[in-house]
């Protein structure tokens, strides 16, 4: 390659200028313009009227989702961008007008009678669309009536998104004290959590202890907090007559209870695996058992550094063994600088993608340090990318898939590339610390997750008879993390329902098990694809295309010919990732205990 590939994005191919941009503000007026004239279109909208109706409503989300991702851009790229800041609430006000806008829709949809109903979506103009729209009117009905829907909706903007950001500002005020090198240092909770991952273990140690009691203060704010978010969603389901608390997280990911009681299932009668590699790890560490801060940190190092171009050309290289599609789009996202990636300061910590459905172009964010994590996570959100790419042309309606199915094309793309890394290794002590990472991955998606999930589960149980006191919050956190990791750990971490920012996430409830089912889906997937090779790509490209238009039971019977509901594919999908943990168990036989000084 003759050049070096820019490591910095460009934005001005979406709207030029910046948070300064006349481009992106005259587009928000004339979206707030016809946000308006969407409420009123269905203000009191009839039948005959509907499709013109569809049609402005897929206009106006999109845009919404073109301006969300730039001004979410703007602010990643400088966090002291104040203007972007003003944008984004610009931004998630027309997006409230918007859910405001849709009651009149919603009352259409379940103002029409069953029969005519099915009859309506026979049509030649609402066909195509029949899936999300009868998922959208069905929802509809399971709620309470619309005018009442949106009432709940303007309150939940200062109460219940009012205490998510109420914790996000303690958590963004919190200074964590901590002597380095010498020094003291008040860090912010990003810093103090990447020395919870430190290779050092005393520091670890150090570090976990002013974690904790940092939470520890701030417990009776998040407290507030997380009992005032599941107060306001607990009545919220009451008055729609829900008793369930995972019936809107299951609605939301277009699952059912028997799918992911089967995944649990499954994933409980295979964790012996993650705790033998916890038990080796420990060894390794010369310790007798792992305390929590310990979990994620580097069993061994790797010393050598990628430069973007090599991670570029590996990720392309890899991509195209098993789908030239895959690899023709990701120099595509190279050459036309879809990718933030330069190490500077000022930058959001994390990655993600967005996309711009419009410009039928995505983004991706990261800081690359040449590291090979920073690769495996290139990697991943290509993989995002590509699967809205396949999307591009579908109705904006189509384009909505959910969270579970979300991480489906970014984990395959890191599996491609994470299992290409350890099949590459230069020494046995590389591929030992690949491996340790893809195990570490297994136990987070086993373990972690599964501790979250079961927390809160009982939380919402709890929290259905009264506050849920601090104190029992910790017990329950501890009781959680005691039966997911198995009992393998010496020391848990019963502040993490405080630390943990998923908790108090309002967009997604229950924001935990589509990351593990989206884990393993991916994991099947790449089973499948590993037996049959390129030919699999189509199968692969158009279960993606289908992401957005039905249920996962429908996703997998149709592209994959398997039963969610039962414990075969699970099983294969953790047969795929169970075996990094036993070839590391299997190298690992005699290891010798690396410095943890």
């Amino acid at each position: 390659m003759d050049t070096e590939r820019k490591q910095t994005w460009n934005l001005a191919t979406i709207f030029s200028g910046g948070s300064d941009s006349a481009e992106f503000r005259q587009f928000l007026t004339q979206l707030a313009a016809d946000i308006d004239s969407l409420r009123a279109q269905t203000a009191d909208l009839q039948k005959d009227a509907l499709p013109a109706a569809i049609a402005a409503v897929q206009s106006v989300s999109a845009r919404l989702t073109e301006a969300d991702s730039f001004v979410a851009c703007l602010e990643a790229q400088d966090v002291k961008d104040k203007k972007a800041t003003a944008l984004s609430g610009t931004v998630k006000e027309l997006h409230a007008a918007y859910i405001s806008a849709m009651t009149g829709f919603d009352k259409c949809l379940t103002g029409i009678g069953d029969a005519e109903w099915a009859k309506l979506m026979q049509t030649p103009d609402l066909r195509q669309l029949a899936f999300v729209l009868n998922e959208r009117r069905t929802l509809a009905l399971a709620k309470m009536p619309s005018e009442l829907e949106s009432l709940a909706a303007d309150l939940a903007v200062d109460g219940y998104h009012g205490w998510s950001e109420l914790y996000d500002t303690v958590v963004g005020s919190m200074q964590i004290p901590f002597e380095q090198d010498g020094a003291s240092k008040m860090l912010s909770v990003g810093q103090a959590h990447n020395l919870l991952h430190s290779a050092n273990r005393k520091e670890r140690e150090r570090m976990f202890a002013a974690w904790t009691k940092a939470w520890q203060d701030a417990a009776d704010f998040c407290g507030d907090a997380l009992n005032h978010l599941a107060g306001f969603r607990l009545q919220l389901y009451k008055h729609r007559g829900w008793d369930e608390v995972l019936k809107e997280p299951l609605l939301i990911n277009r699952m059912s209870p028997k799918t992911l009681a089967a995944m649990w299932r499954t994933i409980e009668k295979n964790k012996a695996a993650c705790v033998q590699f916890l038990q080796r790890k420990a060894e390794i560490f010369g310790i007798p058992a792992l305390n929590w801060y310990d979990v994620d940190a580097p069993v061994f190092s790797v010393q050598e550094s990628v430069t973007f171009d090599e991670a570029a050309e590996l990720i392309i290289t890899q991509f195209g063994k098993f789908s030239p599609r895959m690899a023709e789009f990701a120099k595509m996202a190279f050459a036309e600088r879809w990718i933030e990636a330069e190490d500077r300061p000022g930058k959001r910590p994390g990655g993600f993608c967005t996309s711009f459905p419009l410009k039928r172009q995505s983004r991706i964010f990261m800081t690359f340090a040449g590291t090979k994590d920073n690769v495996a996570t290139l990697a991943h959100e290509l993989g995002h990318a590509f699967h809205q790419h396949v999307m591009d042309d579908l109705p904006d309606m189509l384009q909505q898939y959910a969270m579970n199915v979300a991480e489906t094309a970014s984990t395959f793309a890191e599996l491609i590339v994470s299992d290409a890394a350890v099949n590459m290794a230069a020494d046995r002590g590389e591929k030992l610390a690949l491996l340790a990472e893809k195990a570490g991955n297994v136990v987070t998606f086993f373990m972690n997750i599964h501790c979250r999930f079961l927390f809160e589960t009982r939380f919402y149980e709890e929290r259905k008879r009264g506050r849920v006191s601090v104190e029992r919050l910790h017990e329950l956190m501890e009781e959680a993390q005691k039966e997911a990791f198995c009992g393998v750990l010496g020391e848990y971490h019963p502040q993490f329902w405080a630390s943990k920012l998923h908790f108090y996430i309002t967009s997604y409830p229950f924001y935990n098990f589509p990351y593990t089912f989206g884990y393993l889906f991916s994991a099947g997937i790449y089973a499948r694809a590993l037996q049959e090779g390129s030919s699999f790509e189509q199968r692969y490209v158009n279960l993606l295309r289908d992401t957005g238009a039905m249920t996962v039971e429908q996703l997998a019977q149709k592209h994959l010919q398997a039963d969610l509901t039962g414990e075969a594919f699970w099983q294969s999908a953790v047969d795929v990732v169970q075996k990094d943990i036993a070839e590391f168990l299997r190298l690992t036989e005699a290891e010798n205990t690396p410095s943890q000084d």
